[in-house]
């Protein structure tokens, strides 16, 4: 049949426990399907996809759901093939009770484009459970005296079930006393009663047991049985009678513990104790109503034991009993009725939330679907929702309960990472209540930001000589955007491709940014480095900035100062320097000359005197290095004077060069060497004769080597003609000279115009052999320099005599 905006589809038969259902559904918006309860686990109902007209194809993709907090747990959809499926056992009497009829309801959602659908699944009840009475032993005690015809009520059979599969008829065991009796009351229900039809005589039978079956109309038939045990007694002929057969009352789901809900009152026409009545709950209702409510048993007051809550039980039905003192009871009905009160806020759920959300998503976006229920009823249950604070967020209503939020503007996570929506739902009640909802929402990175330096220009500065494979310095780019997108990677390279290349001499962490030396440097060498340093992100696409570091080498006091002259690379061979005795004070005799290969402060070199044992004649500049006569000469002072020049940089720690020089006092050669004789004669006499011993020794030893030797001596000299007045060579001055100096030095202060390759003996009175102690004040300064101006004049020339003597014949002497 086609009604409006209604069709009417297919049937379904599903056969269960031997029962089966009829499933119908509309695809307007509503679907209605019918099952039988207690169906098997993974059921299939009906295919739900087909029956709203979806594809099948799409259901994944618009997020096909069922949304109820209750039917959740029994149904749930296959969203491969669209089936909906029974998730767990359904049981109607636990759902529904005794109600007439029993609906599982659930919304049906699809997203992208959202639409909505209510299914109403009818649970259609089964003849699951038997009658059953409580108790199954009823006690009566019933006057001998009670005439035929008299009436006892029974308590009636209880079955969850309804309709057809509910109690349908009672049967009483066969006796010759008693008859059973059905009866129809106002309400519907069947009242039993035990109906004597022969006078009782204790005396001959004082107790009788009745079997009462009660069986319902289901196929099969199930039954429940009660013992009815009859004890006779004395005359207790009237049984209490309600002032109401059914008490009906509302009270408030807000009313306190403790707050009368109604007083039941019967009456019993009896005296004594049996007319004194006791009220209770009935056995049927005990195991329920007991948490929830409490009788007195004298007043028959009925009192609130629990707090109500109308989502969870809009009314009670329950009996209660009046015992009279002979054991006579009669029952009536108590229906409560529950009064909803706004005592349940907004409830707010998330059905779907997308996060995180780009940065650049177009406005209108859909961020999240969000549903909102009340439990209460009628205006307690109507909500209003909306989005608290300033936002670039819209909250868009979809249907009464559900609400879009889209993004109304552009996004920028750099700004705002992320958002805290606040979203505030107010039911329409009195007092209203409400509810909020705070949903956080992520902001997906771009890659619109490149690294950013801080400045345009990096400089740094390196001591030379720095460990190789240090860090010396760290940049840093800062990327605004996250993840991969600010993951920067750092490269460097020439500004000017024409330089000599940098990578041999620095890399860079490319994570990190930490410039490392890849050698030592020299301040010398190299005193500046420019390069380009770029930091790429690792985005999609990639964003690059670049920036220049200069690496100023800083000096370091690495270099000791060089001396030029004197020179000081002569092998080991001493330097000699001439004054005349009549040089005034403040004479110029010699200049020292160094460098320092450094730089700034390091560079700046001071000259000094060391090693000088008493007032020494001589003063050296500290700046300039002159080296000049500080007084007049006297007869009394030594001729042959040694000094060494310390010459020493500026730097911190100070470096140093020393340079020694001999310096002899005299107006003619000749004249010096006889007083530097005597002096070299005024060693110590132990270590004199030590040297002796020593020198007779090896003479002894090495007799025919020195005949050998004097032979190729006395051959040299007759080639060299000396004139007949050179003295006898003095031993002293021979050891000690060595003929290849003469040569070395040539470049003093005072130039020689000659060179000569001479051994000379300078007083033949002092001929006899003498060896002076190594360390005695007599070093090899002692020598006279062949270059020096004293032997430049021309009666000098005429007393020296040139003998050549090898080196083996020196070492021989010594």
């Amino acid at each position: 049949m086609k009604t409006q905006k209604k069709f009417k589809g297919c049937k379904w038969q599903v056969t269960f426990l031997f029962l089966f259902s009829w499933l119908c559904h509309s695809v307007s918006g509503q679907l209605h399907y019918s099952i039988a309860e207690e169906l098997g686990k993974d059921t299939v109902i009906a295919n739900i996809v087909n029956d709203l007209g979806l594809d099948i194809k799409e259901v994944i993709s618009r997020k096909f759901s069922i949304v109820s907090r209750v039917s959740e747990k029994y149904f749930s959809v296959n969203l491969e093939n669209g089936n909906l499926y029974v998730k767990d056992r359904i049981d109607r009497e636990r759902l529904c009770r005794t109600a007439p009829s029993c609906f599982l309801t659930f919304d049906a959602v699809a997203e992208n484009p959202l639409n909505i659908f209510s299914v109403k699944i009818e649970i259609q009840d089964i003849n699951d459970n038997p009658p059953v009475f409580f108790p199954e032993i009823l006690t009566l005690e019933v006057v001998e005296l009670t005439p035929p015809g008299t009436h006892l009520v029974l308590q009636n059979a209880e079955d969850p079930d309804i309709g057809i599969n509910a109690v349908q008829s009672y049967r009483l065991s066969d006796n010759q006393y008693f008859r059973l009796n059905e009866n129809i009351n106002i309400d519907g229900s069947t009242i039993l009663e035990l109906v004597l039809e022969k006078h009782l005589d204790r005396e001959t039978l004082n107790f009788h047991e009745l079997i009462l079956t009660a069986s319902d109309g289901g196929n099969p038939v199930r039954t429940g049985t009660a013992l009815i045990r009859i004890i006779v007694t004395d005359s207790n002929d009237n049984l209490p009678v309600f002032t109401q057969q059914v008490y009906k009352v509302s009270i408030s789901e807000s009313a306190p513990i403790n707050s009368t809900v109604i007083i039941v009152t019967a009456t019993d026409k009896d005296e004594g104790t049996n007319a004194q009545i006791t009220y209770s709950i009935s056995k049927i209702s005990e195991n329920f109503y007991t948490s929830i409510f409490n009788i007195n048993p004298i007043t028959g007051e009925i009192t609130t034991k629990g707090n109500f809550n109308f989502e969870a039980t809009e009314h009670y039905e329950m009996s209660v009993q009046a015992k009279d003192g002979g054991g006579l009871v009669a029952q009536s009905k108590v229906l409560i009725e529950i009064i909803d009160e706004n005592d349940n806020a907004p409830e707010i759920s998330i059905r779907s939330l997308s996060t995180p959300i780009p940065e650049d998503s177009a406005p209108g976006t859909l961020i999240a679907l969000i549903e909102v229920h009340d439990q209460d009823s009628g205006e307690n249950g109507e909500v209003d929702c909306q989005i608290i604070g300033p936002s670039p967020f819209q909250l868009l209503s979809s249907s009464s309960r559900y609400y879009k939020i889209v993004n109304t503007g552009s996004l920028d996570r750099e700004l705002v990472p992320w958002y805290n929506i606040t979203i505030l739902a107010t039911d329409r009640g009195s007092p209203q209540l409400s509810s909020i909802k705070y949903i956080k929402l992520d902001i997906s990175d771009v890659n619109d930001n490149p690294p950013m330096f801080v400045k345009s220009t990096f400089v740094a500065y390196l001591p030379e000589n720095n460990l190789p494979g240090a860090s010396i310095y760290n940049i840093h780019a800062s990327d605004p955007d996250a993840g991969d997108n600010a993951k920067i990677i750092y490269s460097i390279s020439n500004i000017n491709t024409e330089d000599f290349p940098v990578s041999p001499y620095f890399s860079i962490n490319i994570e990190t940014g930490v410039l490392y030396a890849q050698r030592s440097f020299d301040y010398e060498q190299h005193k500046e480095f420019q390069m380009k340093i770029s930091a790429k992100d690792n985005g999609s696409p990639t964003l690059s900035s670049n920036v220049t570091l200069i690496i100023h080498i800083i000096d370091q006091n690495d270099n000791l100062p060089k001396i030029l002259y004197p020179s000081t690379e002569s092998g080991g061979s001493p330097i000699y320097e001439m004054v005349p005795f009549t040089s005034e004070q403040g004479s110029l005799i010699t200049k020292v000359i160094a460098v320092d290969a450094d730089s700034g402060h390091n560079s700046w070199l001071s000259y000094h005197f060391i090693q000088m044992s008493e007032p020494s004649p001589f003063s050296i500049s500290q700046h300039t290095g002159e080296i000049r006569t500080s007084r007049i000469f006297q007869e009394k002072d030594n001729l042959k004077h040694k000094v060494v020049i310390m010459v020493k940089d500026n730097g911190d720690p100070s470096l140093s060069a020393t340079v020694t020089l001999s310096i002899y006092v005299g107006d003619h050669f000749q004249k010096v060497v006889p007083k530097l004789n005597n002096q070299f004669n005024d060693g110590e006499p132990s270590s004199i004769m030590q040297n002796i011993y020593l020198v007779i020794a090896l003479a002894l030893i090495s007799l025919l080597f020195i005949i050998t030797v004097g032979l190729v001596i006395i051959s040299k000299c007759k080639e060299s003609k000396p004139p007949p007045e050179f003295p006898t060579l003095n031993t002293n001055l021979y050891s000690q000279f060595d003929p290849r100096m003469l040569s070395n030095y040539n470049n003093g202060t005072l130039s020689l115009p000659y060179s000569y390759n001479v051994c000379v003996a300078l007083d033949s009175s002092e001929s006899d052999f003498s060896f002076l102690k190594p360390n005695q004040n007599v070093p090899v300064e002692n020598l006279i320099d062949a270059d020096d101006s004293g032997l430049g004049n021309k009666s000098s020339k005429e007393t020296l005599s040139a003998v050549e003597v090898s080196y083996s014949n020196r070492g021989m002497m010594k």
